[in-house]
């Protein structure tokens, strides 16, 4: 008996986004060797607080490049807003309200489309 390759199976956008959904709950497991590592590491940051205080600005920067950079690039084709995510996800791992922002914006994200399907769906009932 051989088994359905995933790659040869047809991709509908709900599949793909049960996938997306399954592969990004699956990342944030905290057991993780990788995540054991980095919070290692971020202890022995917390423990130096010169060294804390560089690494929060690095982060602060970087984050802040990348979501003004982001908001830049949204009027024009590209991913404008898969950039200013990225930027809040760098924020994130150091400053909780960039954590709040980032989850808020994702919920206000998911709303958006999920009323954009709706109506689709409803276009596509009334033109059939």
């Amino acid at each position: 008996m051989t088994t359905a390759d995933p790659a040869e199976t047809p991709v509908t956008r709900e599949s793909l986004e049960t996938r997306v959904r399954t592969d990004i709950a699956a990342a944030e497991v905290p057991h993780r060797p990788i995540r054991r590592m980095l919070r290692r590491a971020r202890v022995w940051i917390d423990a130096h607080p010169r060294l804390n205080r560089a690494y929060r600005f690095g982060v602060g920067t970087a984050g802040g490049v990348l979501a003004v950079g982001g908001l830049l690039l949204v009027p024009l084709p590209g991913p404008g807003w898969l950039v200013v995510f990225l930027g809040l996800a760098v924020l994130g791992t150091e400053f909780h309200w960039a954590r709040r922002m980032a989850a808020a914006l994702k919920r206000m994200l998911d709303r958006f489309w999920a009323w954009w399907r709706a109506g689709r769906a409803a276009r596509a009932g009334d033109a059939a």
